[in-house]
């Protein structure tokens, strides 16, 4: 009977001994060795700039030139002045406009520059003079005296950042420098919407966070033709031969992308990297029948059957596999002699006077009819050397619409002066360097809203190390970009948000996010309970039976006591 109960107590201690250490070790090594590794991540930070509130500052510089202001108004400068303006676009979408308008009187050299027989020479000179920081505005105020513009003309604005504008003498006799400055407002602030930026571009820019006003037709039709921002792009210039018996196509690409192409992608460099690579396709066919008009003895395309021209073409183009950069196409197709000469029409059923269009975000077409080249006595193939001047004047027109170059409508009174050698005006570097500025920041909150939340929801999803760092670094440089927009420190903002971007794009595309690479709670189950279950009844029941023999015991006591 002492043998049995010994048994019974070493029984006892055995399962309580095992239940102990399931609990207290084989419990806690299990949960920790199977958590889900989740590295910790600036939460409170993204929730801040998910509510954006953004500003945007400007320098602006005006200069008095002589004879614009009376001694009286001259000893009241230099003077400094700060306008706001503020745009709530939703709820969760704040702007903030401001301009540092600092005024004050032409120097001694400047004043020799605007001496300069033509507007054009003058803007040349002040540019040698002094270079405006990216970002900032000068305005220099010409009295009415001055040869500098046209009788019809009341603003020019040049190549670089400054613009010259008339005043007229009876502005400055008998009044105070406060009605001056008033009275010169409206027309400084229709610069300002002209070379720097405006409410419409920097909403467009917003298009992936904000929906746009169905009203502003205009900004929506730009920000979708151009290309989202991006670290890259891939430009392909592409010739089409569709008959290689018939002509025999020489064109110097090379060259005309040094002389036309080139000098505009290296002034954009601040925005983007570009790679250039060409590419001569035979037997490449438009996969439209044109229709021939015999009242002008051509064959035409009509804007209708323009969107099928390009889905056959795309299948030949080929891509770059090792790059993920946004591809722009431009396409020269030279017509057989069979359908040549070849027009495109458009909607009134005009002839295209560059005989080309362009797709939104895909690229441009030109077609470039080489039928006089054809003559009775002419051998097949026919040599023809292409006019890479007329091709590219083209091409670079719609590589600055793709690329996000708009082209502003001035006000009445306003003469702008073209944009040069370059194919690109400074002032327009900068509106595009604003805008893309706050596309990026709009967009990598946008992305790093987005994952923050994801991971919010699904708490199995692995956060390791890497996407932490990525993620906090998205966050640093979206906070520098925000800080630098409001100093008006264009470059850096634009280098930072550029930053934003790829990191945050890094982060929500990480492979470890995968849903292949974590499990769900119902997995877990399936798994975890074949491997446990048949140790724990044992466990189980001996607890049990252990507990019924001490409610036995104590009821047992009880009734003897009673």
């Amino acid at each position: 009977m002492a043998t049995t109960e010994v048994e019974r107590r070493r029984g006892q201690l055995a399962a309580l001994s095992i239940a102990a250490v399931v609990i207290m070790v084989g419990v806690p090594l299990w949960w920790r060795t199977t958590e889900t590794y989740r590295a910790w991540l600036p939460v409170s930070q993204i929730n801040e700039l998910a509510n954006m509130q953004l500003q945007l500052s400007a320098d602006v510089e005006v200069v008095f030139a002589r004879g614009t202001v009376t001694p009286e108004q001259q000893k009241k400068v230099p003077l400094t002045q700060t306008q706001d303006e503020e745009h709530t676009v939703d709820e969760n979408t704040a702007l903030r406009y401001r301009y540092e308008i600092r005024y004050r009187t032409a120097t001694v050299m400047e004043e020799d520059a605007l001496d300069q027989p033509t507007a054009a020479e003058a803007d040349l000179s002040l540019h040698t003079l002094s270079e405006s920081p990216c970002g900032s505005l000068v305005v220099y105020v010409i009295p009415e005296s001055s040869s500098l513009l046209p009788e019809d003309v009341d603003v020019y604005i040049g190549q670089r950042r400054t613009a010259l504008l008339r005043i007229g003498a009876q502005m400055r006799v008998g009044r105070t420098l406060e009605q001056l400055l008033a009275h010169l407002e409206p027309r400084i602030k229709q610069v300002l919407q002209v070379m720097s930026f405006s409410h419409t571009d920097i909403t467009a820019a917003l298009s992936d966070r904000v929906r746009l006003s169905p009203g502003n037709k205009e900004s929506i039709a730009d920000s979708m033709r151009a290309f989202k921002s991006s670290p890259g792009y891939e430009i392909t210039f592409s010739l089409l031969n569709p008959d290689p018996k018939s002509h025999r196509l020489n064109w110097d690409i090379e060259g005309a992308v040094q002389t036309y192409i080139q000098p505009l992608l290296t002034k954009l460099a601040p925005v983007a990297n570009f790679s250039l690579d060409s590419q001569t396709l035979y037997y490449a066919m438009l996969g439209v029948n044109p229709r021939f008009d015999s009242s002008s003895s051509a064959y035409t395309l009509n804007s209708d059957s323009l969107a099928h021209v390009i889905n056959p073409v795309e299948a030949r183009l080929g891509s770059n596999a090792a790059s993920s950069n946004p591809v722009l196409n431009f396409l020269l197709y030279v017509p057989d002699a069979h359908h040549s000469p070849l027009y495109i029409h458009d909607n009134k059923k005009q002839e295209v006077p560059s005989n080309a269009f362009h797709s939104p975000r895909w690229g441009g077409i030109m077609v470039y009819n080489v039928n006089g080249f054809y003559r009775p006595e002419a051998v097949l193939p026919v040599d023809i050397n292409i006019n890479m001047a007329k091709v590219m004047g083209v091409f670079l027109a719609q590589l600055r619409l793709l690329l996000g170059v708009q082209s502003s409508t001035a006000p009445p009174g306003f003469l702008m002066a073209p944009c040069g050698s370059t194919g690109l005006a400074d002032w327009e570097l900068d509106r595009l360097m604003w805008s893309r500025s706050v596309e990026n920041v709009a967009t990598a909150t946008t992305t790093i809203t987005s994952l923050a939340q994801l991971l919010d929801q699904i708490g199995n999803i692995v956060i390791n190390d890497n996407i932490a760092e990525q993620v906090s670094s998205a966050v640093t440089s979206l906070q520098l970009a925000v800080a630098e927009l409001e100093a008006g420190n264009l470059g850096f903002a634009l280098q930072y948000s550029k930053e934003a971007i790829m990191a945050s794009e890094r982060a929500f595309f990480d492979p470890s996010l995968l849903h292949l690479l974590y499990f769900p709670d119902d997995q877990k189950f399936a798994i975890y309970i074949p491997l446990f279950l048949p140790m724990c009844v044992p466990i189980l029941l001996s607890l049990l039976k252990i507990v019924s023999e001490v409610r036995q015991k104590r009821r047992e006591k009880q009734a003897k006591k009673d």
